[in-house]
């Protein structure tokens, strides 16, 4: 195996590949800090029909934008190849992203694949725009729960928000289907943007309090180049939980698992739970077991990176499954990422890659 550097379509570089001395055998893997990894983000499209600003912005991703051809995107062979591979160091966990990962026309047949995986625990992750028409026969072919994306239930804002006109209404019944499906219990995602949508913060937690649904409140985070962060836009995982705790009291929650990013807090009349992700006012990166590959086959090892390492390429080169298991532990081996525990003014200003190309 030969070094590598080759561009991808956003203008980013890969790293280089590890050379065969370097390589890894199965098992669990431990990076520098001695985290192994737990779970795989995968994407499969770069492709969305919203345009939220926090992710792609229109600005950025307007109608000229070019998308990657079919031919750069991971086929459903070699992206179940890859997940075998990473099974093989111990990943229990797969969620599909995207994009929006419904776009991904056959999406239910790499799902059946994925499902066959022994020892996975599959979940996705999407807008909810088709999924009123989908939930069906995403649980048939083996998907096993959702998280949807859902930043405000003020129409007006949420609008607003995706830039694309959609409606809450369409999300909610989305919601509903996949419920009824079978798919939960459902996770909802709401990034907090301060002076966008965070009134909406307790009325989001009580129209989900006693569902059975879980809401998640996440810090409004500087991934990629183009969705103009501040930190002035910032609101604190603790002001959320300060503010939906004066309307309706909640407690604290141990983690469900080492490594799980969202604080746990129930109701106290145990109506159910919500969850905080605070990965700007309270870094995680010591717990982190997260792996991310990208819709044309990079694996990047840190939600704000600069750089991934080009797994397609191995796949198209005639690596052999026992070729990808050694590489990716190799690569797993000499990851040392911390960026939130470092980040500053002048790290957050970096070209990193966008969220488009490895989800969430």
């Amino acid at each position: 195996m030969t070094d590598r550097v080759i561009a991808i379509a956003d203008g980013r570089h890969t790293k280089p590949l590890p050379k065969e001395g370097s390589l890894a055998a199965p098992g669990k893997v431990a990076d520098m800090l001695g985290r192994q990894i737990r779970d795989l983000r995968i994407s499969v499209t770069d492709r969305c029909n919203f345009r939220c600003t926090y992710c792609m912005p229109k600005e950025s991703f307007g109608p000229d934008y070019e998308f990657l051809p079919r031919g750069e995107l991971l086929s459903f062979e070699e992206i179940a190849r890859l997940a075998r591979a990473f099974r093989s160091h111990g990943v229990e966990k797969i969620r599909l992203t995207g994009g929006e990962p419904l776009l991904r026309k056959d999406l239910e047949r790499l799902i059946a694949m994925l499902a066959a995986i022994p020892g996975i625990e599959l979940t996705l992750t999407t807008n909810a725009s088709v999924l009123a028409k989908k939930a069906r026969a995403l649980r048939a072919a083996g998907l096993k729960r959702i998280t949807v994306s859902l930043d405000s239930l003020d129409d007006r804002v949420f609008r607003a928000m995706n830039d694309v006109d959609f409606p809450v209404a369409k999300v909610l019944e989305g919601i509903a289907v996949a419920a009824a499906a079978g798919l939960s219990p459902i996770k909802i995602n709401m990034v907090v943007k301060r002076g966008v949508n965070d009134a909406s913060i307790v009325q989001m937690a009580r129209h989900f309090k006693g569902s059975g649904h879980i809401v998640r409140f996440i810090e409004f985070m500087d991934v990629g180049a183009t969705n103009g962060w501040r930190m002035d836009d910032v609101v604190p995982s603790a002001e959320v939980i300060r503010r939906i705790d004066a309307e309706m009291p909640l407690e604290s929650l141990e983690p469900n698992y080492s490594g799980e990013v969202a604080q746990r807090w129930r109701y106290r009349d145990g109506s159910g739970e919500i969850g905080v992700i605070s990965s700007v006012t309270q870094a995680f990166c010591r717990a982190c077991t997260r792996a991310r590959l990208s819709t044309n086959g990079l694996l990047y090892t840190c939600l704000f990176a600069t750089q991934g390492y080009d797994l397609r390429a191995l796949l198209r080169s005639g690596a052999s499954d026992d070729g990808l298991v050694a590489a990716i532990g190799a690569l797993w081996n000499v990851r040392g990422d911390r960026y939130s525990e470092i980040r500053t003014a002048e790290t957050a200003a970096l070209r990193k890659v966008e969220m488009s190309y490895i989800g969430g």
